[in-house]
C-alpha cells in the first residue's frame, strides 16, 4: 500500500460579479470578518502582498494563523494555515471569469493524522476530515458569494454551524 497522502479538498463557488469585484473583497485585509460564517474576527499582522499574515479567530475559540506564500493580484493567493496544536494545511484561492460572472475556487491540502500509523489515515480522512472540511470550504465559498452579491456581512452560521469552528450556541442556562 502506497504511503498517505491526502488529496486536496476543493470547493467551487460561482459568484455574479465581476472577477475585479470578487478580488476587491478577498484581497481586502481582515475580509473574512465580513464573508466567513464560522469567523469572529480576522486581525492582520502584515498586508498585502507575499508575506502577508493574518489570524482567524473562529467562533469555538480556535486561532489559526495564514501566512501568504504567493500573490496573484486579481487571480488569487497560497498560503499555509496553522494553529497552534497541529499541523495546518495548504490552501489555495483562485478567481477565474466564467463568463459575465465568476468561479471562487478554494482548494485545502491537509497535514492531519500524522500520529496514526500510515495505512489507517484513509479511514479518519474519508469519513470524517474530508467531508467536514468539504462543508467548511462549501459555507466559506457560500460567504464570499453572499458578501460580494449583497454587499452585506454574512451571520455567524449563516448556512449552518460545524464542530470544529463554530458550533451551534448553547441555550442560555437558567438561574
Amino acid at each position: 500500500m502506497s504511503p498517505f497522502r491526502p488529496r486536496p479538498i476543493s470547493m467551487r463557488q460561482r459568484i455574479d460579479a465581476a472577477p475585479h469585484e470578487v478580488w476587491a473583497v478577498v484581497a481586502a485585509p481582515g475580509y473574512l470578518e465580513e464573508c466567513h460564517p464560522f469567523c469572529r474576527a480576522n486581525p492582520v499582522d502584515v498586508w498585502p502582498g507575499p508575506g502577508s499574515q493574518d489570524t482567524v479567530e473562529y467562533y469555538n475559540g480556535r486561532q489559526v494563523t495564514r501566512r501568504f506564500t504567493t500573490w496573484r493580484e486579481g487571480e488569487g493567493y497560497d498560503l499555509e494555515a496553522r494553529d497552534a496544536t497541529g499541523p495546518g494545511a495548504t490552501v489555495s484561492w483562485r478567481i477565474s471569469p466564467q463568463g459575465s460572472s465568476s468561479l471562487l475556487t478554494i482548494e485545502l491540502t491537509p497535514r492531519m493524522l500524522g500520529s496514526l500509523p500510515s495505512p489507517l489515515r484513509w479511514v479518519p480522512y474519508l469519513a470524517v476530515v474530508r467531508p467536514l472540511m468539504r462543508r467548511y470550504l462549501e459555507s466559506v465559498g457560500r460567504g464570499v458569494a453572499w458578501r460580494v452579491t449583497t454587499g452585506e456581512p454574512v451571520r455567524r452560521n449563516q448556512f449552518g454551524t460545524h464542530p470544529w469552528f463554530s458550533p451551534k450556541p448553547r441555550p442560555p442556562q437558567a438561574r
